[in-house]
């Protein structure tokens, strides 16, 4: 394995969790367990990001964001990497081409809230994502109904797990996804950079 990669083994199930983390908080941290419970995963990485491509305001240094995340999600199974800076890549499906090549026979799965699923199509290639690995979407505060019937959720809606189904998730062959209801914690980076609590 190349030096600063997380170490991953073939045949093991590793859900990503990719995005700025500007900065992590505990919505992030409970994605993340629901994740692990309910997804039939070994693993999640947190792939801390150098930037959002859709963002025109860049986010915090990162090594400051990967501190603090590392800081916040303290689990056994969870690793905090900035494997997309090591990469070199920007855009998700780019970033899941390499991680696959680089880890031939470990089991990828995207992991994203449901507020993500409302606006996937809008990201580079973003059939390639659904195409390279499994995607589970986890509810957020306030989900609206347009999250689960919004474009991409409309057009891949045949390869969607039932929620009885979502332990096989983590080894089904792409095209799959899940949709997974359940406790949410009402948090966003957003809302924390505005009340102050975190400056860039």
């Amino acid at each position: 394995m190349k030096a600063g990669f997380p170490a991953a083994r073939a045949g093991q199930k590793i859900g990503l969790l990719g995005g700025s983390f500007d900065p992590a908080h505990d919505g992030h941290v409970h994605l993340t367990r629901a994740a692990l419970r309910s997804f039939g995963l070994d693993r999640v990485w947190w792939l801390v990001s150098p930037g959002n491509p859709l963002k025109s305001e860049g986010p915090a240094p990162l090594a400051r964001r990967l501190r603090a995340a590392r800081e916040v999600m303290q689990h056994p199974r969870v690793t905090v990497t900035d494997a997309e800076a090591r990469l070199g890549t920007r855009h998700t499906a780019a970033t899941l081409e390499a991680l696959i090549r680089l880890y031939p026979g470990v089991r990828f799965t995207w992991l994203m809230g449901a507020d993500n699923l409302a606006q996937i199509h809008r990201w580079e290639r973003w059939p390639s994502i659904f195409a390279q690995v499994p995607v589970g979407v986890i509810a957020r505060p306030g989900d609206p109904l347009w999250a689960r019937t919004a474009r991409a959720a409309r057009l891949m809606r045949n390869d969607r797990l039932r929620r009885a189904e979502a332990q096989l998730l983590g080894g089904a062959i792409p095209p799959a996804w899940c949709y997974l209801r359940g406790p949410q914690v009402n948090l966003s980076s957003t809302d924390i950079r505005a009340r102050g609590d975190w400056v860039r």
